[in-house]
Parts: structure tokens; sequence; C-alpha cells
């Protein structure tokens, strides 16, 4: 997929076993699987910088393993986001920031995940830590408090805050997944730790994130993505660049699924002045139910 595409598709990881038969072909050492992910997406969710900053030696072998148009979206870690709930934290950050220098520009989005308990009373908190950040970082802020989901004065300050700083507001889809009957381990787990909050598609800067959490039934996910097939091409219209993150329960199928979304979204854009290149999975998988 050459990756000149105004669009920015991923998952949630680049090493995952079961990706085997669709990705990275047998044989592959989990060493390789970075790469071989980036061959097929353009992008992908590093989480596992929220739970502890990596060593400088692994950093740089994600940054040799990746072309220079490939965009990595970190989370800042949770130290600084849910116990420090961003306040008096320079030094975390900018420890952070000093070990993810060989990945910085092939960073397009810096992620704050802010806990359910940062409510309106913290958006001046959220405002000032905005300011201290340098000026040529791209960041997204995941919020999870009711309040800024109930359409309010509290959710208004918010876009506008956001705006002012030219924060993309990330946007967590999860009707799919809680539609999907809670009769298999993985959608149990799932319906427990991902938030059931209301879709709000606002861009409110140049690189709106969408994190779609699919069902794992794949037609079930057409109706879901409906809404997306409009708001994507009205964003790409208006010269932004947006990231599409797509998730399935268990993350198995999570390829196949980004493929036939992105193949769904092509077709919709082929009689406009968008274009999206064809997306498939080398292995072959991306033909496996998807018709």
């Amino acid at each position: 997929m050459p990756f000149s595409s105004p669009l920015k598709i991923g998952m949630a990881m680049w090493s995952h076993a079961p990706w085997q038969r669709s990705l990275y072909g047998r044989g592959c050492p989990s060493t390789e699987r970075l790469n071989r992910y980036a061959e097929t997406f353009s992008t992908v969710e590093g989480n596992t910088t929220f739970y502890a900053t990596p060593k400088p030696a692994t950093v740089q072998n994600w940054a040799d393993a990746t072309p220079d148009d490939f965009r990595f979206t970190f989370k800042l870690p949770k130290t600084i986001t849910h116990q420090y709930k961003l306040m008096h934290c320079q030094g975390q950050l900018g420890e952070f920031f000093h070990v993810m220098a060989p990945v910085a520009e092939k960073t397009g989005i810096w992620k704050i995940q802010l806990p359910a308990s940062f409510g309106p009373a913290e958006l001046p908190a959220l405002s000032a830590f905005l300011k201290q950040l340098p000026s040529d970082l791209t960041v997204g802020v995941e919020v999870r408090h009711p309040a800024f989901f109930s359409k309010g004065a509290e959710e208004k300050a918010l876009n506008r805050l956001l705006i002012e700083h030219q924060a993309n507001r990330i946007i967590m889809d999860t009707r799919p997944v809680f539609s999907a009957p809670a009769t298999s381990e993985a959608v149990i787990d799932a319906h427990q730790k991902k938030p059931k909050v209301p879709v709000h598609a606002i861009a409110t800067a140049m690189h709106p994130v969408v994190r779609f959490i699919g069902h794992p039934d794949f037609d079930a996910n057409v109706p879901f993505f409906a809404n997306w097939l409009q708001r994507l091409p009205l964003w790409l219209s208006e010269g932004r660049q947006p990231y599409l993150f797509i998730h399935t329960p268990d993350n198995d199928f999570a390829p196949e699924l980004a493929v036939r979304l992105h193949r769904q979204l092509a077709q919709q854009l082929a009689d406009t002045a968008l274009h999206l290149p064809e997306l498939k999975l080398p292995q072959g998988g991306d033909q496996v139910s998807l018709l």
C-alpha cells in the first residue's frame, strides 16, 4: 500500500501470532513482525508506552523497521496521564520524549488517554499541559468522563480547548463490540474493558482519530461503519488526514476486517477526486470471508 494515501489505517498492535496466516507469512520471526506489518499498513497504535517506557535500543529498532512515511501513535505514560493527571510531570515527560527521540519523526500522533475520573474541573490542567508541549508535536486526546459526551456546556468547553490547541479528539466507536452477545471470552473481556460512550464524530484538528472496535461477525460491522463512510470522505475533502484503527475483540482477524472496511471506503470515494490505493494482505487472507 503506497503511503501517499490521505488516510492512515492500522491496528491496535503490530505483533500478534495469529497474523502469521495473513500478514507475516510462515516462519517469520517475531523480530521481523513490525517490518512485515509496515509493508501493508501505514500506522499502528503503540500502547506499550502507556505501561512502561521502552529501552532506547527497542525504540531504535522500531525506527529501523519502518519506512519513512509510516506513522506510529504512541500513548503517553500512565504515570503522566493517570497518576499525575498531567500536573507536575515535566521531568517524566522530558525523560519519555528523550527515550522516544529515534521515532519522533515517525510518530504521527502522541496520544493522551485520560481516565474517566478526569472531568470538567480538570480542563485547566489539560490546557496548561498542552501549552507546554513542543509546538511541532501532533497530539490526540481521549476522554472518558460522561460529561464530555453530554453535548452540554462541559463538552463544548472541551472541544473549544482542543480546537484552540489544535489537538485532535480521539473518537472511540465501541457500538459494534457492545452489540455482540457476550458468548466468548474475548467479547466478555472487551465489554469489561472498553468504554461504552456515545460516538461524537468531531474533528478538532487536522488528524481526527477513529478507534473502531469491531464485532466478531464481519457482516455485523457494516451498519456501524456506514456513518464513517460519510464522515471520513468529508474530512478528506477538507484536507484532513484521518487515522483509522481497527480492532476486534481478540484482534485475530483485525487485518481482514481492516481490508474489508478500507475497500468499502475506497468504493465510496471511487467517483470523487479523492483516491485510496488498494490495500491487500500479502498472504491472501483478505480473500477469506470478506465478500
